[in-house]
């Protein structure tokens, strides 16, 4: 089956003000789809309705095939949120704890990691450049060195889609590219189907292959990418 990701008709009010209204779009196998729009127009909102964070009014999410409210197989999606940013400091965590904190359905509830799981743990710590980190506490990271942790976390389990959720925040510049680079790299070489929402207008256009805009609480498609660019004004658009 080609597609991925399909949402149809989906409708979402908070406090008694409608945030999003009739939103339909799908995300087949291998795509890079970025969603871009102004500040509040919905778009985490969106994630976390895909992620069942939060719960939609009306219209149907599927994935794989599978209506969301049925769905368990959430080992196949690696979701990154903002809320990765402002992650406390202070907690007492290793990156090798922070990791294989995603590989429980493995390991099992309060049970010690294995041989084998930390072999999985490096191995992802390998592909976003922060092997040899691991006994190293979070907290004593950089900002970009420790997303590109919770990115290690995302695909410990080797996900078939990543939702990132504004993932470059926060970061420097040079970090930033490291994981836009590391995401592209993941979908050309592995196959994995990608779904971002950035603020980033050149990041979206440089490495998305589909772009879509929302605005008017909806969603829409734009084809040819520098179109983008030529909205600007119409989306009134204000960088965070």
């Amino acid at each position: 089956m080609n597609e991925v990701l399909k949402v149809k008709d989906l409708s979402f009010t908070y406090n008694s003000a409608q945030t999003l209204k009739d939103v339909n779009f799908v995300v087949n196998k291998g795509d890079f789809l970025g969603i871009i729009g102004e500040n509040g127009a919905g778009k985490s909102t969106l994630m976390k309705l895909i992620t069942k964070s939060l719960k939609y009014d009306t219209g149907e999410i599927t994935i794989f095939g599978e209506k969301i409210e049925a769905f368990a197989s959430w080992d196949r999606i690696g979701y990154l949120s903002q809320k990765v940013t402002s992650f406390n400091l202070s907690f007492p965590a290793t990156v090798e704890e922070i990791v294989g904190a995603n590989l429980y359905k493995k390991v099992g509830l309060f049970k010690r990691i294995k041989r084998e799981h930390r072999q999985m743990i490096s191995e992802a710590l390998q592909k976003v450049g922060m092997y040899g980190y691991e006994k190293r506490m979070i907290g004593e990271l950089s900002g970009g060195q420790q997303q590109r942790v919770f990115i290690a976390r995302m695909i410990v389990n080797e996900p078939e889609v990543l939702l990132l959720d504004e993932p470059t925040v926060g970061i420097d510049a040079k970090s930033q590219e490291i994981i836009l680079s590391l995401v592209k790299r993941f979908n050309e070489e592995n196959g994995v189907t990608v779904l971002i929402i950035s603020h980033d207008m050149q990041a979206i256009e440089q490495y998305c292959h589909r772009v879509l805009v929302m605005t008017n609480k909806s969603l829409s498609e734009r084809t040819i990418k520098t179109e983008i660019f030529k909205e600007r004004k119409i989306l009134r658009y204000k960088p965070y």
